[in-house]
């Protein structure tokens, strides 16, 4: 499966993947846009609510009788943070041409279905319906607020805004609460016609459709698109190194059972020109497999947490570790987690371990070729951070990765901040 990349309109791009791999098509449209405090609430409710009505199909009920008569199609507002970039969007999943008995034109209306959500919601006086507004308004605010209930997810953002307080990075990719509370639909409505004018826009597509009918289909349907002269300054600020000398420490009490430990890494100077295939299994090797340091040694031989993993953001280049551990074992946690990334700084790595890491990367990434979603979401990554490869391209340069490039990764790796969600009663 070789992607085609077009330009298409201004600042447009459309990225057709033909495949008669699937019995589903996919069409998505990303807009992307600066990631900031002030904005992103305001940015998490525009597809949500673009969903709610259009000029022709003015509620809910309207839109999924009409996706119903497009044998089940679906079409899905979506929020996405990469970096230091807000991605907002529509997604639809559909019938490929191959599974409908007669001659369809189903591309097309999906197409024209998902332009119309875009560029003509239902409006009254000329602004975004306030009732709609206000109904997505509760719903954000209603998962803001229940960000907290997921601790370990919860821990995590909290290690990063602290972290990473004086980087846009901070920002969750919903917003705040007392930014979202008071957004009014004239605000929105402004903040939309903003937003579609100056930002870039990544349409994908995955099916069976020729690329030139594809491009047709979505140059009809935006042909009254808004377009802005102004380049917007789009990108991520990635910083090498650590704040500061000594690791930086943040710790919050809630009533909880358990401990969340969290630890952010910069990647170091592998940021520079990354190579990702290795950064994966160098990760992989630390804390991101079931046969990693992490989960072998510091979970399972020493029983010093519940569950041990990390993770890499490639387009930041963060490291992070998540663990959940009792409170009285902070101390030894802490210290074997990071003992772990010293281990793999020495070379302190079996050929086990190695190829463990590199089967895992390898795996992951063929198993993107088997999901358009995942297919989608690996190209728009690809966009944004390159590199210009395919799933099982990665996958063939993961299992090449050598130890001495796993080495020279974590060599540059530098612990950057420590959070601790611990109890509230055991504090007292």
């Amino acid at each position: 499966m070789n992607p085609s990349t077009e330009l298409i309109m201004s600042n447009v791009v459309l990225t057709c993947l033909q495949t008669d791999k699937f019995k589903t098509n996919c069409l998505s449209v990303n807009l992307l846009t600066p990631l900031s405090r002030e904005t992103a609430a305001k940015n998490a409710l525009i597809p949500a609510v673009l969903c709610r009505g259009t000029a022709t199909l003015p509620d809910m009920a309207a839109i999924a009788s009409k996706l119903d008569s497009l044998y089940g199609a679906r079409i899905k507002p979506f929020i996405r943070k990469k970096g230091e970039i807000q991605v907002i969007g529509l997604y639809a999943d559909f019938a490929d041409d191959a599974f409908i008995p007669e001659k369809s034109d189903i591309l097309e209306q999906i197409t024209g279905l998902i332009s119309e959500m875009l560029l003509m919601p239902k409006t009254h006086g000329g602004l975004l319906l306030r009732e709609y507004v206000d109904s997505e308004k509760e719903q954000l605010l209603e998962q803001i607020r229940g960000r907290i209930n997921d601790k370990r997810a919860y821990s995590i953002q909290r290690l990063f805004e602290n972290m990473c307080a004086m980087e846009e990075y901070s920002t969750d990719k919903l917003g705040t609460e007392s930014e979202a509370e008071g957004v009014t639909a004239n605000e929105l409505t402004r903040h939309y016609h903003a937003v579609l004018a100056a930002s870039p826009i990544e349409i994908f597509y995955c099916g069976s459709a020729e690329p030139a009918r594809v491009k047709a289909a979505v140059k009809a349907s935006l042909a009254s698109l808004p377009r802005s002269e102004e380049e917007p300054d789009m990108g991520t600020d990635i910083r090498m190194n650590s704040l500061e000398e000594a690791p930086r420490y943040f710790e919050d009490s809630l009533q909880v059972t358990q401990g969340k430990l969290a630890i952010g890494f910069r990647l170091g100077d592998c940021m520079e020109d990354p190579n990702i295939a290795a950064i994966r299994v160098f990760n992989a090797v630390y804390g991101g497999s079931a046969n990693s340091k992490l989960f072998m040694n510091v979970r399972e031989k020493l029983s010093l947490c519940y569950f041990a993993s990390s993770f890499v953001d490639l387009h930041k280049g963060i490291l992070a570790v998540s663990s959940g551990i009792e409170f009285d074992k902070y101390d030894a946690a802490l210290s074997e987690i990071l003992s772990q990334l010293d281990a793999v700084k020495r070379g302190d790595v079996s050929s086990h371990e190695l190829s463990s890491a590199k089967s895992s990367v390898a795996s992951d990434y063929r198993t993107i070729e088997d999901s358009p979603l995942a297919l989608e979401d690996f190209y728009l990554n690809q966009t944004l951070i390159g590199p210009d490869c395919s799933p099982s391209e990665l996958a063939a340069l993961a299992e090449e990765i050598t130890l001495k490039e796993v080495i020279a990764i974590a060599k540059g790796v530098e612990c950057d901040a420590i959070y601790f969600l611990r109890g509230e009663k055991e504090e007292a």
